[in-house]
């Protein structure tokens, strides 16, 4: 890096430290008046929506970005605690929870991010209350007390930086209110067994300081069930989440303003990856597990019923239980499935009015995340004398992030306005793993060695560290034509080694593997970008605008850290410089870029009681990043996608019937996005042509809410949404040589609906309400995302799947003083 980028760097860092001292030290008298629901409500009640998508607020009807909104009204209607529950209120959008490495996925219109390994970052960027968050494995943990989630779709670099090639998640957690406050509810779940507690309290401590402590427990009890030919000690496999936030809003002057936000989630799990089945295959018919180095078969443990919420991981066998010295788990039993994640995520926020016309704004947030989880890969089956064949896989992620913003914008009267900003990014992950792929010691018993019953120990960290600056302008041309856009600079780099700490005897000697003590590294990678957009919008009238943008997007590469001791690894410190520098490129994985625009028309009809707004866009991807676990090899391939092409049309309405308290409203997507360049799977297929996955061609919903008086305290509520998906690829690429006999290389997910469904009846103000609430009323069963399982038997049809939560019908009870 040159002397500049260093000095930037390290200028950025500071700014955190000023933000932290300005707000302990500025303390002066005045009216408190920090409430960021306030204008949001007040919105609310014109029928328009607030939303910060280009970091400042704007109305949704104003905005010109593609963004889908669920307000907190709704996230607490239909209890969504959690980020998988947004996909039937967001067409387009797809969210996969459990499974190792990064631990989930998420996308929108087909674009998505490897969920093996924590070396990618996702293609959607993760925004909590400002902050970025550079890990998937986010996704699973539980949100509560939320005002409002934003859903952009398309490159979002400008404002949001790196990592939004595809779209940004954003969640505004509720702040303090002018006035006190003490809320709560309990739930009970029926078909889970699970019960929820929580509230806030909220209001001004001084006339300058306003505090809101919100907290949330939930117990389930049968969170997955197994299916009841699975060996196992426990077929009820729960989870605890416990959600807690402390807010702090400083208002001192009309120039200064600080927020403070404290989180902090723990979430104790018995089973990692939640609803992970196996599908069957064309031949209808359960295929055993197979260790190709012994020839060793294993009777199957499942069925081939996808659709019967239950699930056939197996509880580990007891005598692949001796872990590996420098794996600590803790006093969890490492026969049994857990993942156990602790998440604190803290943000200071300051706001300095420079002038009457310029404001400098500070953001810092630091995240720590600790992750421990064990569970069985479809290593499921049983022995010849019934032994459970459940081979477990500890693995221990560590996320330690600290972020800088800092941006001055502009409020002048006149027709231009400007923000100008930087942001600084510092990231330590770790990554350290018992694992099982040849299992010697099944058939040989532990490591003479150590004693040690797992394969290996691998220890591969990773360390980031990104620098962007930006700059963006806005100037009337015209009383109804706007010019805006701008460029966004970043320049990251990442670094990790591979230790292999540990490797039994047999694999290290026969099977040729690294030996114990394997060390090699750091690998490196480094790139830059420039982001820019351009955005010209004609608003003839308050009621209608029609913009056209032109957008480009950046996610970074990297280095594959998810390697087995095989392969490239064992040519890392080959003695020949060519041959090792080879064998780390190979690990390398390019940037992922984009490029299009949109047409959008945004519009409020019939007095304003009809919103009616609409998109048209056309991306670009280059070098889509890929990752696909090779059963042939049992190892993991990286590479890039020549070029993924999305287009298509985004429609939302929404409206305010004549009918007191009735409003309908909806979204629909279509969608077109395949591969569009040469792209040669490793199975060396060209998948030019080919759909991208869960990228269905239409979906989309329609609400109902009905909220009927029928006295001065008593109102009676309906909500419903009933949400289509049409079929879809459930993989990326093929994860074999494609059979037209079976189309086994593509496993399709049918087209479906899913209807959640909520009455309530309640004080019109909120003082008390009791609610019944269930959500995917009809138990609708579908496949995120598919892949080859591990030790499948050679031709195996049968494919490890990821699917969706079932029916959950809820009692609710609540209250608000």
């Amino acid at each position: 890096m040159t002397t500049l980028t260093n000095n930037a760097r390290r200028l950025l860092k500071a700014s955190g430290s000023v933000a932290a001292i300005g707000a302990a030290m500025m303390v002066a008298p005045a009216a408190y008046a920090q409430d960021a629901e306030a204008p949001l409500a007040q919105a609310e009640n014109d029928n328009l929506i607030i939303v910060t998508a280009r970091k400042q607020e704007e109305s949704l009807q104003d905005v010109p970005v593609a963004v889908a909104v669920i307000s907190g009204e709704t996230i607490d209607d239909f209890r969504i605690d959690e980020a998988a529950d947004l996909v039937s209120r967001i067409p387009a959008l797809s969210v996969q929870v459990g499974g190792s490495g990064a631990g989930a996925q998420i996308g929108i219109r087909g674009i998505n991010s490897s969920n093996i390994s924590n070396a990618f970052d996702s293609a959607v960027a993760i925004n909590v209350d400002g902050i970025a968050v550079s890990t998937q494995r986010i996704l699973q943990t539980a949100f509560f007390d939320v005002a409002q989630v934003e859903v952009l779709k398309g490159p979002q670099p400008l404002f949001f930086g790196k990592s939004t090639s595809a779209g940004v998640l954003t969640i505004r957690s509720a702040n303090p209110t002018p006035d006190w406050e003490v809320a709560g509810r309990a739930s009970y779940e029926f078909e889970e067994q699970g019960y929820t507690i929580g509230g806030y309290v909220s209001g001004p401590l001084t006339d300058t300081l306003g505090i809101r402590l919100a907290a949330e427990y939930q117990d389930i009890d049968k969170f997955v069930e197994l299916l009841p030919i699975v060996p196992a000690q426990d077929r009820d496999k729960g989870l605890t989440n416990f959600v807690g936030r402390l807010t702090l809003a400083f208002e001192p002057t009309d120039n200064f303003d600080a927020t403070l936000k404290i989180n902090y989630n723990e979430q104790r799990s018995e089973t990692l990856n939640g609803f992970t089945d196996l599908f069957c295959g064309p031949n209808n018919a359960p295929e055993p597990s197979f260790l190709a180095v012994f020839g060793l078969a294993f009777a199957p443990t499942h069925d081939c019923n996808i659709n019967d919420n239950r699930y056939p991981g197996p509880d580990g066998l007891a005598s692949i239980s001796v872990v590996p010295t420098g794996l600590d788990i803790g006093n969890r039993d490492i026969t049994q499935a857990f993942n156990d994640t602790d998440l604190f995520l803290a943000s200071l926020e300051a706001n300095i009015g420079l002038s009457d016309t310029l404001t400098l704004t500070l953001l810092s947030g630091y995240v720590e995340l600790d992750n421990i989880y064990n569970d069985t890969f479809n290593s499921t089956g049983q022995t010849a004398t019934g032994a459970a064949a459940g081979f477990a896989a500890p693995f221990v992620n560590t996320l330690e992030q600290y972020t800088q913003e800092i941006r001055i914008s502009s409020d002048f009267a006149g027709p231009f306005n400007f923000q100008v900003g930087g942001f600084y990014e510092s990231r330590e992950s770790g990554l350290l793993t018992a694992q099982n792929a040849f299992l010697p010691s099944i058939v040989l018993g532990p490591d003479p060695a150590t004693g040690f019953t797992f394969d290996w120990l691998a220890d591969r960290p990773l360390s980031a560290e990104a620098i962007s600056f930006y700059v963006s302008g806005s100037l009337d041309l015209t009383d109804t034509v706007n010019l805006s856009g701008g460029i966004r600079w970043t320049d990251e780099e990442k670094s990790t080694t591979i230790a292999f700490p540990y490797v039994h005897s047999f694999i290290s000697g026969p099977l040729g593997a690294v030996p114990s003590g394997f060390f090699a590294g750091p690998i490196e990678f480094s790139d830059s970008n420039f982001s820019p957009e351009v955005v010209l919008k004609y608003t003839p009238n308050d009621d209608f605008n029609i913009y056209a943008a032109f957008k480009t997007g950046f996610k970074s590469g990297g280095v594959d850290n998810n390697t087995l001791p095989t392969g490239a690894v064992l040519l890392l410190n080959d003695s020949d410089p060519a041959v090792a520098d080879a064998a780390a490129e190979s690990l390398r994985f390019d940037s992922e870029t984009s490029i299009g625009g949109e047409i959008g028309i945004r519009s409020q009809l019939a007095n304003r009681s009809l919103t009616l707004n609409a998109t048209v866009f056309y991306y670009v991807f280059d070098d889509q990043q890929i990752q696909n676990f090779d059963v042939a090899i049992f190892n993991f391939s990286t590479f890039n996608a020549g070029q993924t092409t999305t287009q298509g049309v985004d429609v939302d309405w929404r409206w305010s019937t004549p009918v007191d308290g009735l409003t309908i409203s909806g979204a629909l997507s279509y969608l077109d996005a395949e591969f569009t360049d040469t792209f040669i799977s490793v199975q060396g297929l060209d998948l030019d042509g080919r759909d991208a996955a869960r990228a269905p061609q239409w979906s989309g919903n329609v609400a109902v809410d009905w909220n009927i008086p029928i006295s001065n305290s008593l109102e009676f509520g309906i909500n419903s949404v009933v949400a289509y998906t049409d079929d879809y690829f459930t993989t990326t690429t093929n994860p074999q040589a494609f059979d037209p006999a079976t189309n086994i290389g593509d496993l399709v997910q049918d087209s479906y609906f899913t209807i959640d469904g909520a009455v309530s009846i309640g004080d019109p103000d909120g003082k008390w309400t009791l609610s019944l609430i269930g959500t995917n009323l009809t138990d609708e069963i579908f496949i995120n995302t598919s892949a080859p399982p591990p030790f499948g038997a050679p031709g195996t049809d049968d494919r490890l799947v990821t699917l969706n939560r079932g029916r959950q019908v809820f009692v609710e009870v609540g209250f608000k003083f």
